[in-house]
């Protein structure tokens, strides 16, 4: 097989391309990243093509606030059409095409004229399910910035109709496609591989006061403002909470308005700091409203804490409901609460979930095993076409 992917930056496309490469299956893989920052991930230079020209400048506006939404929003739709241009022009021979969504509509149809097959690969849930289900969390919160381009969900959503398979890496996500009218047969779920090997025990939660952690990008998507109330209601003499990640833009506004008592706000940590905050942290917990998969749930596992997530971030793909963790619904402060309040009163149980997640994790696949079911499904689909 020969197979080309493209790609905006990096996301988790160069593992899937190191694992084709190490297979011979890897003709090409095109970023919107330049190859300064490229030449990292550990591909031959040949292997790769880069359009940096609209993405990287628009990155590094945007990282030193100098780029307005509606400004980010005419530069990501132009990212997109320049990139599709290009790897269009440059499309080599192959059998089929892996194409991060929104990218790839014509390079995509191109090569199905051709006789290949195009993959149409989403991270999260359906675009217009995102939307609509963050767009009422905006309105509930009374933040009235658009979530998404229009022209983006418009291009997505031609782009799942003439695709000849849609990966996904959540039973959530699945459903969300189902839901919106993607037939299921042409949905594949491939579960992230997760990489453990930075994360390990390297302590224990402290037994005189109770350590809660969140991860991620804080914000109105991560359910945040749920688990700030859930905290505030829990009944605990020596409580923390710890927030790690960078913030939205439209979450200080609402953050003015949630209570703050005995939490810490750490901002973006390096991944080992991060990884012995879980080991020295009594649960983790990601409130999401929604996301594809978390790949936080199972590193916290590998450190020994245990995980409350809710349905919405792939969670039940990861780790079971009672067994290694929690799954609640979103937006459910009690379920949220009552958990961590189980936790803190019950110290038994959270060396029982403990224990149960580090054995779990032996049976995460990591990125070999991303790498089979990719392999497993282009066989599969290129056989069936032929």
């Amino acid at each position: 097989m020969r197979i080309v992917q493209t790609v905006f930056g990096v996301f988790h496309h160069f593992d899937l391309a190191r694992e084709l490469h190490r297979r011979g299956h890897l003709e090409r893989i095109y970023s919107t990243w330049p190859w300064q920052r490229i030449q990292r991930e550990g591909l031959p230079h040949d292997k790769v093509r880069t359009f940096p020209w609209v993405h990287t400048p628009e990155f590094l506006m945007k990282r030193a606030g100098l780029l307005p939404r509606p400004v980010e929003d005419i530069t990501g739709y132009l990212n997109a059409l320049s990139f599709d241009e290009y790897t269009t022009r440059t499309l080599p021979d192959c059998d089929a095409l892996i194409g991060i969504s929104g990218s790839s509509l014509k390079a995509g149809r191109l090569l199905q004229q051709r006789g290949g097959m195009f993959f149409c690969d989403r991270g999260s849930s359906h675009q217009r399910y995102q939307e609509q289900i963050v767009s009422a969390e905006f309105r509930r919160w009374g933040v009235h910035t658009p979530v998404s381009d229009p022209r983006d969900t418009a291009r997505e959503e031609e782009i799942y109709a003439m695709a000849d398979g849609i990966t996904v890496p959540s039973s959530f996500a699945a459903r969300s496609f189902v839901e919106m009218g993607i037939p299921a047969s042409k949905v594949h779920t491939i579960p992230y591989g997760v990489r453990l090997e930075r994360f390990q025990p390297t302590g224990d939660p402290p037994k005189d006061r109770l350590e809660i952690l969140f991860v991620g990008n804080v914000g109105l998507r991560k359910g945040v403002p749920y688990l700030l109330e859930a905290f505030a209601r829990l009944r605990h003499p020596n409580k923390r909470l710890r927030i790690v990640g960078g913030m939205s833009r439209e979450f200080p506004s609402v953050l003015e308005r949630l209570p703050k008592e005995h939490v810490e706000f750490t901002g973006i940590l390096p991944q080992q700091q991060v990884a012995e905050m879980m080991s020295r942290s009594h649960l983790l917990v990601l409130p999401s409203i929604e996301e594809g998969l978390a790949l936080v749930q199972g590193q916290a596992l590998a450190c020994g804490c245990p995980v409350l997530a809710t349905t919405n971030t792939g969670g039940e793909d990861l780790f079971h409901d009672e067994v290694e963790g929690f799954i609640v619904p979103i937006r459910d402060v009690d379920a949220l609460t009552n958990r961590m309040e189980r936790i803190a009163q019950d110290p038994a149980l959270q060396q029982r979930l403990r224990a149960a997640g580090l054995e779990r994790v032996k049976h995460i696949g990591g990125w070999e095993t991303y790498g089979d079911r990719w392999e497993t499904l282009l066989q599969n689909s290129l056989a069936g076409r032929r």
